[in-house]
């Protein structure tokens, strides 16, 4: 018998060898929570009864930049994804990006990676500054479900609040000019006329962003309860090998055996192929120097749009035992 870690994380292909046992953490004892990562977020600035828990990557940075934090990182990404698709304009008013520049776009919150990192990709490519935009915060489908939180943000960034009406329903009604969210705006957003991707080809502008920029962004990092590592720092490098053992027997079964696949995909081999022959054959990298210039990206967002105090460096970020992996 090893000692118990309790870790809590999404329910990932790229995870679960790990909760179904063919993945193993030298000398511990699993003991996994699976909720939707959002649950887990608020609670990680708190005490929960996890070693090992998924992160948001911005609030991580930000906590980071301001001193001790209750978990410490370390290389393993649980969820990455590009951004492009995730911004909603209206096309009666907006068709490029230059466009969104005085605009008041709706969001979630404006901490979360997801916005963060769109934010990003609009200033570095775009030149579509966080201050040349009105952001409204509110609920994305409930406007009762609004997030609030000081960020302590300069007076340049401009956050109005919607109290009334969900960020989804403003952009139906044309209350705002465009919407940033991770998840889908609502179904009767889709279909409303006017309403559309800023992207429509978001795939082919995400693919052509990554081979410029070798930029994979990253949502959620893995975190390790920091008073744990305190006694024992070996533990870092014994969660990530069994969190890279678990990514690899994923990316084993996505080829299926025997042209038996498991996923419900029925064009998974020519999408495989596709992302192979544009990323890689590892083309979801735990580690660092791999993802170096994602990370040097990420950091420089966090501070660039006020959410972090100080530019921190990359080796900032994790557990010092786990600075020499990939």
């Amino acid at each position: 018998m090893g000692r118990l870690l309790k870790i809590a994380c999404w329910d990932y292909d790229r995870v679960n060898p790990l909760r179904d046992g063919r993945a193993k953490i030298e000398g511990c004892d699993i003991e996994f929570t699976v909720n939707a990562p959002h649950n887990f977020f608020f609670r990680a600035g708190e005490s929960p009864p996890y070693e090992v828990m998924e992160q948001s990557f911005s609030s991580y940075l930000t906590r980071r930049s301001r001193g001790r934090v209750p978990y410490t990182a370390i290389p393993i990404y649980p969820s990455r994804m590009f951004r492009h698709s995730a911004i909603y304009v209206r096309t009666d008013r907006i068709r490029t990006p230059g466009e969104l520049k005085g605009k008041r776009i709706g969001v979630p919150f404006y901490g979360i990676t997801a916005v963060m990192t769109a934010r990003g990709l609009l200033a570095d490519e775009y030149g579509v500054k966080p201050e040349d935009l009105i952001w409204v915060n509110g609920g994305l489908f409930d406007p009762k479900e609004r997030l609030t939180q000081d960020l302590g943000l300069p007076p340049s960034i401009r956050i109005e609040q919607a109290t009334e009406k969900s960020v989804s329903q403003l952009l139906i009604d044309g209350g705002i000019d465009g919407l940033i969210t991770a998840a889908s705006p609502s179904a009767a957003a889709m279909k409303a006329p006017h309403v559309a991707r800023l992207f429509p080809d978001y795939r082919a502008v995400e693919q052509a962003y990554y081979k410029k920029t070798r930029i994979f962004p990253i949502m959620h990092v893995l975190g390790i309860k920091t008073e744990v590592l305190e006694r024992d720092p070996s533990l870092a490098l014994r969660v990530y090998k069994g969190f890279c053992d678990a990514k690899d027997i994923c990316l084993r079964d996505l080829d299926g055996d025997g042209g038996a696949v498991k996923a419900t995909v029925p064009w998974l081999g020519p999408e495989l192929e596709a992302t192979r022959a544009a990323m890689g054959e590892d083309f979801w990298p735990y580690g660092i120097e791999k993802n170096r210039p994602t990370l040097e990206a990420v950091t420089r967002w966090s501070f660039e749009q006020h959410l972090s105090p100080r530019k921190l460096a990359v080796e900032e970020l994790f557990a010092p035992e786990t600075l020499a992996v990939g």
